[in-house]
């Protein structure tokens, strides 16, 4: 490894960790509006969304919405679960399981 790379890697886990620690030092003394704080409540579902929406539809770098494109319905079951039980745990194992279905079928 060059000290080049070290340093890199060093830099960057100085800046994550900084960012991560200064939240745990001074968090409480944070305050957010209320408006900011009910918008930050969709952040997770949104970010989620815009990884793994691309990655669906378009697998191979091009939208594919062929049926052996196995994500897209891996997707669409997880996501049904999810909406309908806001279960964590199920809508992950339904997507897995959907997936691995239209992959062995398909």
């Amino acid at each position: 490894m060059s000290l080049q790379l070290l340093l890199t890697i060093a830099g960057m886990i100085v800046v994550t960790y900084g960012i991560r620690l200064s939240f745990l030092v001074f968090g409480h003394k944070l305050s957010f509006p209320a408006w900011l704080s009910r918008a930050l409540h969709y952040v997770p579902a949104a970010v989620l969304t815009a990884l793994i929406v691309p990655m669906a539809l378009a697998p191979q770098g091009a939208i594919d919405l062929s049926p052996g494109n196995a994500y897209l319905p891996g997707t669409l079951a997880a996501a049904a679960v999810a909406f309908f039980s806001r279960h964590t745990l199920a809508a992950i194992v339904s997507g897995f399981v959907v997936y691995g279905l239209w992959r062995w079928f398909m």
